[in-house]
């Protein structure tokens, strides 16, 4: 067991010596989609877990009351429209009567303004109501789909994760450098599996890593792969 554990720290002198390293090919960039409304799920397109989509649908929530809703919400807006213009030319009229006080002019003008008021309430509250019937279909333009969360028949709260989509469009390559020398990696030739590559490091991270506390955080950006998840040797000349 003693020559075993020696011989695999001999290993890693020798690889830390001659600047190798390994990582995993990952995709370019992983995303959590969450709801930001609440509702009833009344579709999924679960079919489309583990593959691309292109411009689709993944998940619908019941707009069934929300659309109800909306639409007294513009009825509101038509008529209350037709009351302010008509409260105007009723101003309109005061104005032209002499017998008709200040006090008159400026409580019609009140009766006007608070009016407005509503007004501008009730189309706030269709902006509103219309971004939230938005929301509740969401489509994918053009990602992997990784993982599913919901299925038809779940009521769920904004926040809650629907699905995890990849984008595979190029893949990265993420290792840890010592902190005293990363600097000199960032023009040296990236060798992956023994060829040499166009490669540079894209990002250099400033600040220690969490996990491996004498060590920065490097990513390499590479064109998309013909595997992801598999491992490669990565070496710096």
């Amino acid at each position: 067991m003693i020559i075993k554990i020696i011989s695999l720290l001999f290993v890693f002198v020798i690889l830390a010596t001659a600047n190798e390293y390994f990582a995993k090919v990952e995709p370019l960039a992983i995303y959590n989609i969450k709801s930001t409304v609440n509702g009833e799920v009344i579709y999924v397109n679960d079919k489309s877990e583990g593959y691309d989509v292109v411009n689709s649908i993944m998940v619908k929530l019941n707009v069934k009351l929300d659309i109800i809703e909306l639409k007294q919400i513009k009825h509101k807006i038509i008529t209350l429209n037709k009351i302010i213009q008509l409260e105007k030319n009723t101003l309109n009229k005061f104005k032209k009567i002499r017998s008709k006080s200040q006090l008159d002019k400026d409580n019609q003008n009140i009766k006007i303004l608070n009016l407005e008021n509503q007004l501008n309430d009730l189309i706030t509250r269709k902006a509103t109501l219309e971004d939230k019937i938005s929301n509740k279909t969401i489509r994918v333009k053009n990602r992997y789909i990784s993982n599913i969360n919901v299925k038809v028949g779940d009521y769920i709260n904004a926040g809650t994760l629907l699905y995890t989509t990849n984008d595979l469009s190029k893949a990265k390559l993420v290792i840890f450098l010592p902190i005293k020398n990363a600097s000199s990696y960032l023009n040296k030739t990236i060798y992956i599996d023994g060829k040499q590559t166009k490669y540079k490091i894209n990002t250099l991270y400033k600040i220690a890593d969490s996990k491996h506390i004498s060590s920065y955080k490097c990513e390499i950006i590479i064109d998309k792969p013909a595997l992801f998840s598999t491992l490669v040797k990565i070496e710096f000349k």
